[in-house]
């Protein structure tokens, strides 16, 4: 079996730091650009964090498990054969979204999102909401605590808290999520087709002050926000064959 030369990049925690360490002395370490596969030691976080950083780069990437929350990652099994281990993965790709935000200010800012898109009130005062899709208003005005566009990836994080839908991979679909809604009362949100642009407008920009979030990245005072998925990016994760994570999307259907 070729020997892939490997990036190994670690959290800040020092159990991750130490991981990285022990691999790098025993299969070898080059910097990301070099690498055929990165191996990301932490958390999802972490894991959000090395997609942002390297997922230009194209190279695939292989987590492992060494922070509070792991959906994104594989087990962290020291003793096991990395290289073999990486040899089986089996693939999933993921196309991020993108966020485009104007600011009060007259600022334009874009930030990519593989998790969520979402917009937030800044003050203890509900933001007001407008929605459109594909320049056609959906919904005239939507008061809440904040709103989201998620990823089937990330459909199972803070969307599927919010009471959002689990989404399969590979379903060209992403989700429309409502956080908290006063009106309308009994609105859930929507499933959409992954090439339709969602745009917010916000309302009362001055009395209600609104934040949007693409993953961590955070804009404030937001008047206008669109949201579509990003074809020309892609990025690729790699997964035990056991636990896979189009089997980890399954599950979280089932667990009670």
């Amino acid at each position: 079996m070729d020997r892939p030369r490997l990036a190994f990049l670690a959290s800040p925690t020092d159990d991750a730091r130490a991981a990285q360490a022990a691999l790098a002395a025993r299969h070898g370490h080059v910097p990301p650009e070099e690498a055929e596969v990165l191996v990301a030691l932490g958390g999802d976080g972490f894991m959000l964090q090395t997609l942002h950083r390297h997922g230009a780069l194209g190279r695939p990437v292989y987590g492992m498990k060494l922070g509070t929350v792991g959906f994104l990652m594989n087990h962290y099994r020291p003793e096991d054969d990395l290289l073999a281990r990486i040899a089986a993965a089996e693939p999933a790709v993921l196309h991020p979204l993108e966020m485009l935000a104007q600011t009060e200010s007259g600022a334009s800012v874009g930030s990519l999102a593989y998790n969520e898109v979402s917009l937030l009130r800044q003050t203890r005062q509900a933001a007001h909401l407008g929605i459109e899709l594909n320049g056609q208003r959906r919904l005239d005005e939507l008061i809440c605590d904040g709103v989201m566009v998620a990823t089937p990836a990330g459909s199972t994080a803070y969307n599927f808290s919010a009471g959002g839908p689990i989404l399969p991979l590979g379903a060209n679909v992403m989700a429309l999520t409502p956080i908290a809604p006063f009106r309308p009362r009994r609105w859930r949100g929507a499933v959409l087709k992954s090439g339709t642009e969602v745009r917010f407008r916000v309302l009362d920009p001055h009395k209600r002050p609104v934040s949007a979030t693409a993953d961590s990245h955070e804009v404030r005072d937001v008047i206008e926000v669109s949201v579509r998925e990003c074809r020309q990016r892609r990025v690729t994760l790699l997964f035990d064959p056991e636990h896979n994570l189009e089997e980890r999307i399954l599950s979280e259907q089932f667990m009670s």
